[in-house]
This record gives structure tokens, sequence and C-alpha cells, in this order.
């Protein structure tokens, strides 16, 4: 159970370490919707991340038996 947690744990990581890489996504092409991929990566990991730490608060939720604690 706690190695299962602290896996969890570590996916609330991928959206931190997404946005704080620069130079991964310091372009310009490609564009999207007309706006740089700079920009646009960037507003993507907003539902992205609210997306994984839902699904981790879920997941660590059902394992304390859906108990709020």
């Amino acid at each position: 159970m706690q190695k299962r947690r602290f896996a969890l744990g570590l996916v609330l990581l991928v959206p931190f370490l997404g946005t704080l890489w620069v130079p991964f996504f310091n372009h310009d092409h490609p564009v999207l919707f007309g706006f740089p991929f700079f920009y646009w990566y960037q507003l993507a990991w907003i539902p992205g991340s609210g997306l994984i730490t839902g699904l981790v608060y879920l997941a660590t939720r059902e394992g304390r038996g859906g108990e709020a604690e």
C-alpha cells in the first residue's frame, strides 16, 4: 500500500517537471490555433494537471476504502 501511494505521489511530479524544463518547450513551432508552441504547451498543462491531480486523489481515496480523512 505504501509503495502504491509513493508511486502515485511521483505521478504528481509529472506536471511540475513538464512545465519546469523550459528548454523543452521554448519554441515557436508548431503553432496551434495561432498560438506558438511555447504558450499552448503551458496552457495544455492546466487541464492536464487538474486531471492528473484528480485521478491521483481518487486513486488514493479508493485505497482508504472511499472514506475521506
